[in-house]
């Protein structure tokens, strides 16, 4: 999953694709370079982000969904979690729906129901404005564990068959690095929920950290080897910004008879 923002404040590339062709341009590199599907999102969720009005992340996302849906060989999904957002992106030609919020936000699960596209679920603790303050856990791999299995469950209630469903364990979104590290190690644990598994690593604080606080432009090696460790644990997707270089190694590593995919 290739990473498109098209917002002037997400935490690694903000403003650099927030133009209309701008956004249009990456969007066609990232699927030349191997890239599956491509993440649209439009309003920044990085720790201390400030939220946006709908109106304002609707004229983000919707010219460049309605773009590259006609376009690209590849689906188009969209990062929100409002369901205004789902309904007009799903219209526009998206088919996917990606939300941090695990559809728990007012009338989220009533859009997905009647969407009909495949969502993914993710875990966060907190809200994006205070996430990262003082996340605490008992046993993060168990928690978000058991939140992944509720919010897959409360789906099924609202009538979105479990084939349509991807869980997300959220990393950096109310963790520490020593929670990342645990979840990146118990991702077969996650798994065995039965749902694909989507992750988020990709030059996020906690490589940074792991590699000495370096800038998160300067993280595409350490990214590039967690997106493997993070396939080789069983994810089914992993949400990037540097695809060229990750298909690459997952390609390699397929080859000599690893597990990370193809």
């Amino acid at each position: 999953m290739g990473v498109l923002n098209v917002t002037p404040d997400s935490f690694s590339d903000g403003g650099d694709f927030a133009t209309h062709e701008a956004a249009l341009r990456h969007a066609r590199q990232m699927v030349a370079e191997g890239a599956d599907l491509i993440d649209v999102g439009g309003e920044s969720t990085r720790p201390g982000a400030a939220a946006v009005t709908v109106q304002e992340e609707l004229d983000r996302v919707i010219p460049v969904i309605e773009t590259l849906a006609a376009e690209l060989p590849v689906p188009v999904s969209i990062d929100t979690s409002k369901p205004e957002v789902m309904r007009a992106a799903v219209a526009a030609g998206a088919g996917l729906i990606n939300d941090v919020a695990a559809l728990r936000r007012r009338g989220a699960l009533a859009a997905a129901a009647t969407l009909g596209v495949p969502v993914c679920l993710m875990h966060m603790q907190g809200e994006p404005g205070t996430m990262q303050r003082d996340p605490t856990y008992l046993d993060v791999v168990g928690e978000v564990r058991a939140f992944l299995a509720e919010r897959l469950a409360a789906c099924a209630a609202s009538g979105i068959p479990r084939e349509r469903l991807l869980v997300d364990p959220g990393f950096g979104f109310g963790k520490t690095l020593a929670h990342n590290l645990a979840l990146l190690r118990g991702l077969p644990r996650l798994a065995e929920l039965g749902a694909p598994v989507l992750v988020g690593l990709s030059r996020k604080s906690m490589i940074g950290a792991l590699l000495g606080d370096v800038p998160a432009g300067q993280r595409l090696h350490g990214s590039v080897a967690a997106a493997v460790l993070a396939v080789q644990r069983g994810a089914a997707i992993v949400r990037v910004h540097d695809v060229g270089p990750t298909v690459q190694a997952l390609r390699v590593v397929a080859a000599v008879g690893g597990d990370a995919g193809n």
